[in-house]
């Protein structure tokens, strides 16, 4: 398997968590694209704002939203170095409830998370766990699990990238289509490190969730409520492979001959559990899945289709744009986009950080 040169893989992190952020702001608006349904509308004020290359994501207009504080929140914490376990699991969920009660004014978290967040005991033992939530399967877990494939990033580390995605999902979002999310954010980040095809992410994602029901089943905790409530995320992206032509990972997909704004539109809500495309934890990947097969290395194209569309566009946007990052660097995105981005030096220092635990000399 292809493996750049480690300078560049290094570009490649940090690109990674900065495009993360920018995929979150592009999206989140301050609230005005988040929450449109209608990706036409969207693509209509793109173009008043003079178009895709003119926009220039900063303070104050472009905030980035929770996905960034708690993909920030997982990312230092993993920083730590602390070993797979309660020590580690104890501090993400620190950082977890640091910055869900220090920085989220004005950046719309959801209640999910902030019900769960209230709930975690950080300092008691065993204090990171929730209770099983029925309503749990939101993207809140999703959207900020991309840098756990940036620490586990090798095969030989999957075991530890299905702990700690499955654990830090579980701490808000303690229902399988909520932490398979986290599963699969994860996951696709750790593909991209590893140069893999992308058209083979998919169905490496399905041989791999056996071995989650195995970790739930070792640890002993929920694995009734989890059994019960499994095959949603599972049939939903078996179906989605299947459409696409891509279920045995053998060749590329396939696209409808139309496949502008309102049919995207269209599609993504099609595959969402209530009509609000990338709101759960099972299509924010599949949607942001959708949008980096289509692109390729067009960062334009990555864009229009992954973050600019009607539904919860910052989520997927923050998820693709991680794993366009961790593929592609900075290659072609415009400085307009991330020169002054909100947090941009803490996203960059992390990002070197986890390529040096990650890639130790």
């Amino acid at each position: 398997m292809f493996m750049p040169a480690l300078s560049k893989m290094l570009s490649r992190y940090q690109a990674a968590m900065v495009l993360s952020g920018v995929g979150d702001a592009m999206g989140y608006k301050s609230g005005d694209w988040e929450f449109n349904f209608v990706g036409q509308d969207i693509h209509l004020e793109l173009r008043k704002l003079g178009g895709l290359k003119a926009l220039k994501i900063k303070l104050p207009d472009w905030q980035v939203s929770d996905d960034t504080v708690l993909h920030l929140a997982t990312a230092e914490a993993l920083a730590t170095n602390k070993p797979v376990g309660d020590g580690l699991f104890a501090e993400i969920a620190f950082h977890y409830k640091k910055g869900g009660t220090e920085d989220m004014k004005g950046r719309a978290p959801g209640a999910t998370t902030m019900n769960a967040l209230y709930q975690l005991m950080p300092m008691s033992p065993k204090g990171y766990i929730i209770p099983f939530n029925n309503r749990g399967g939101g993207c809140g877990a999703a959207m900020r699990a991309m840098c756990i494939g940036l620490r586990y990033n090798r095969p030989e580390q999957l075991e530890d990238l299905i702990a700690v995605s499955v654990e830090s999902g579980r701490m808000t979002h303690n229902h399988p289509t909520g932490f398979l999310g986290s599963l699969a954010s994860a996951l696709f980040t750790a593909f991209a490190v590893q140069g893999k095809p992308v058209y083979q992410w998919g169905a490496a994602l399905m041989s791999t969730l056996p071995k989650v029901m195995e970790y739930i089943k070792s640890v002993g905790r929920d694995v009734e409520q989890n059994e019960s409530k499994w095959n949603y995320f599972e049939e939903k992206w078996k179906s989605y492979l299947d459409l696409r032509g891509i279920s045995d990972g053998t060749s590329g997909p396939k696209f409808p001959e139309v496949y502008g704004i309102k049919e995207r539109d269209e599609f993504y809500k099609s595959v969402s559990f209530s009509g609000w495309g990338g709101a759960s934890g099972h299509d924010a990947p599949m949607i942001a899945y959708d949008a980096l097969l289509g692109a390729g290395d067009s960062w334009t194209e990555f864009c229009l289709r992954g973050i600019l569309h009607g539904g919860d566009n910052d989520s997927t946007g923050a998820i693709g744009a991680c794993w366009w990052g961790a593929l592609y660097g900075m290659k072609d995105v415009p400085l307009k986009h991330y020169k002054k981005l909100e947090y941009r030096a803490r996203l960059e220092t992390v990002g070197q950080e986890l390529y040096k635990l990650s890639h130790p000399e």
